[in-house]
């Protein structure tokens, strides 16, 4: 995500504007918070397809809650630490607040026949979201894969496929998922090697 270094930061107050919006309207589950992210950072211009797709996979790879945790590596990038602290705090207040009210309210309603009819629709839609988000980051990674080459493009979408295939049909843990992939592309796409080829080219006078 070096590519942020050379766009200007964006202040401090439109990124809490920013989170705030997303707070706020981040209903429906995971999925619409992450769609909600991501379109704030692509059309803001914060973020271009490939990083966040490289932000969402950094996440991936520790433990805790990923949306969290995407939003602290996007408020750091931006702004540092200033920035980090501002973009959780956006996220979290509006958002918890809210559904601290909406838990109490449910409560009271959960058994009213139109409120479990709403429900049942509410699910699928969710599940739609996390699907158009996954299908709109796999377009961005494999578009930025295609401008480096035919070799580079199979090389991703046989990635997508195996992890796809292993997670739901193998059910297997997304943490060998992700080491997995990791081997495999340093076997397929040489990753190793051209890293520290562009890191001695760096080192260069």
């Amino acid at each position: 995500m070096t590519a942020l270094r050379s766009r200007p930061p964006p202040r401090l107050s439109e990124l809490l504007r920013a989170w705030l919006g997303i707070g706020l309207q981040s209903f429906g589950g995971g999925s619409s918070t992450l769609y909600l992210i991501h379109q704030a950072c692509i059309t803001r211009g914060w973020l271009d397809e490939a990083e966040f797709a490289r932000a969402w996979a950094l996440v991936q790879i520790s433990p805790g809650i990923n949306l969290i945790k995407l939003t602290a590596v996007i408020g750091y990038e931006l702004r540092r630490w200033p920035g980090l602290c501002i973009a959780l705090a956006g996220l979290l207040l509006p958002s918890a607040a809210i559904t601290v009210l909406m838990t109490a309210g449910f409560a009271a309603i959960q058994q009213q026949p139109v409120v479990a009819a709403a429900m049942r629709g509410v699910i699928p839609a969710t599940i739609g979201l996390s699907l158009a988000m996954g299908i709109q980051m796999a377009r961005g990674l494999l578009d930025h894969a295609r401008r480096d080459g035919r070799a580079r493009l199979v090389s991703h979408s046989a990635l997508l496929a195996a992890a796809a295939l292993l997670y739901a049909v193998g059910r297997v843990s997304p943490v060998a998922v992700l080491g997995l992939a990791g081997v495999a592309a340093v076997a397929l796409l040489g990753g190793a090697p051209a890293a520290l080829r562009r890191a001695r080219g760096r080192l260069r006078p």
